[in-house]
């Protein structure tokens, strides 16, 4: 008997089609290894595209080039941790804090060294030191201005010419663990406490504005950029709250699908969207308005998040997390790179 054997062409069912492209997305760039513990703070020069600063637990301070995920130099001198990292908005200086109460002050490379290969052994020195009688959680540069805010016992603002704080803030609470300047309005800023406060302050009034009371901790706290009276707060009870500045009675949106707590966010460029860094060990996308996330980013070997940045051109996103390593991530996931 003669059997008849049916041949298939299998490209006709496995080739990727357009409607396929998150089938075959593959999210994950490249990782960026270097320090020796944990990554606690990320900050963008704003003025020059493919260049991240990161602190780590250690007290090592690095620049990195994303394009060639090396090291530019490193900025040593902090005895601790490293808890927050600030550019000022012309690129130029850059502030750090930490634990072993002090506030450092750097002068940034010229983005001119990035493109040589021999740079990885500058090590610049602070050109000031401000030491404090606490340690310090946080820290944020005032946009286009001069000043500079330090979180910790107390809310302190300082000038980069002074070597003191030019003013202070204290609402009854206890360590403050973020602070972020406000984009539109550079005198207004927004803090969270441990108490569970997130607290508004103006610098034209020397007093505190607002302040609201959650349910449990917030992390840290982002403005959007495109429409500033907005801000989200990542919490501790794995949710993101969107709130309004004008009515702060209740959240706008409640940002859900984490499932721990939520460490740290920030907005793209666009004000369309932001990213989150969970102790879930997950990268999350959200939609400004969206209550669930549009992409989760995960690997085996990526431990609890710390931080986390959009890049300047809403391409990318950067985490740093508890493994030591700073990974590169497409914003959108099946997007083409290259040609």
């Amino acid at each position: 008997m003669k059997v008849k054997v049916i041949s298939r062409s299998t490209d006709e069912f496995t080739r990727e089609r357009s409607q396929d492209l998150q089938i075959f997305a593959k999210p994950f760039v490249g990782a960026m290894d270097g320090h020796i513990d944990a990554v606690s703070c990320m900050a963008k020069n704003p003025t020059y595209l493919k260049s991240i600063f990161s602190g780590s637990m250690d007290g090592d301070i690095r620049l990195w080039d994303i394009a060639s995920r090396r090291t530019v130099c490193r900025f040593l001198g902090h005895q601790g941790a490293v808890k927050g990292l600030a550019t000022s908005t012309d690129g130029r200086i850059l502030v750090s804090c930490g634990l072993d109460c002090t506030v450092r002050l750097w002068n940034v490379p010229d983005p001119f060294i990035t493109d040589t290969d021999e740079s990885s052994d500058i090590t610049p020195t602070p050109f000031a030191v401000y030491t404090g009688q606490n340690a310090y959680k946080a820290i944020d540069h005032q946009w286009g201005g001069d000043c500079f805010a330090t979180a910790g016992a107390r809310l302190d603002v300082w000038d980069q010419n002074r070597s003191q704080p030019i003013n202070s803030f204290e609402w009854g609470v206890d360590t403050i663990v973020s602070v972020r300047f406000n984009p539109g309005e550079p005198n207004m800023l927004a803090t969270s406490g441990s108490d569970r406060s997130i607290a508004i302050y103006d610098l034209r009034l020397s007093t505190p504005v607002r302040k609201i009371i959650m349910q449990t901790k917030s992390n840290s706290i982002a403005w959007n950029p495109m429409e500033p009276l907005n801000f989200t707060a990542a919490n501790e009870d794995c949710n993101c709250y969107s709130y309004d500045l004008r009515k702060l009675d209740g959240a706008m949106c409640v940002h859900q699908d984490h499932v721990s707590a939520v460490m740290d966010i920030d907005y793209s460029p666009t004000g369309r969207e932001f990213v989150t860094g969970s102790y879930d060990r997950t990268v999350r996308i959200f939609s400004y308005n969206g209550g669930h996330s549009r992409e989760i980013y995960h690997t085996k070997r990526m431990q609890r998040v710390f931080c986390v940045k959009f890049s300047g051109d809403a391409s990318y996103v950067i985490s740093g997390s508890d493994d030591t390593n700073l990974r590169l991530w497409k914003a959108r996931a099946s997007e083409q790179l290259g040609v």
